[in-house]
């Protein structure tokens, strides 16, 4: 189990394991010193989103076994780079989140309200998703 903490503030879960997530391959969007990009959201794949990171120069469909990555399709949950999720909530793109495997290092790029917009998992307690204590 991992020490970082999600986007409410609780311990970070689990994105995917078919195909194992995250930039260390755990499972986790776990966000160490050497994770440069913020592997930090935790998104489900659409036809969408997988178009647009398509059409920016990220491509998230093709495999690249040298990189273990087995290549996406929808329904898939990835952790993704925080820039490239808000590059396509700007181009109206954005992924579906799963807020409690998003880590919280996204909060230094993304609001959480926009977090929240997107969001697919509710908490037991649905007023964590209002309110959000910031650093």
């Amino acid at each position: 189990m991992t020490s970082e903490r999600n986007v409410l503030g609780g311990p970070l879960q689990e994105c995917g394991l078919d195909p194992v997530t995250g930039y260390y391959r755990d499972g986790s969007c776990n966000c160490g010193p050497d994770d440069l990009g913020r592997h930090a959201v935790c998104a489900v794949m659409t036809e969408d989103f997988l178009a647009h990171q398509a059409g920016v120069g990220n491509d998230l469909v093709t495999p690249r076994p040298e990189w273990h990555f087995p290549g996406l399709r929808p329904g898939d949950r990835w952790c993704v780079v925080a820039a490239r999720w808000l590059q396509a909530h700007q181009d109206g793109a954005a992924a579906p989140v799963v807020l409690a495997a998003t880590n919280e290092r996204a909060l230094e790029i993304i609001d959480l309200a926009v977090l929240q917009r997107y969001a697919v998992d509710v908490p037991d307690d649905p007023s964590a998703l209002l309110d959000h204590p910031q650093a």
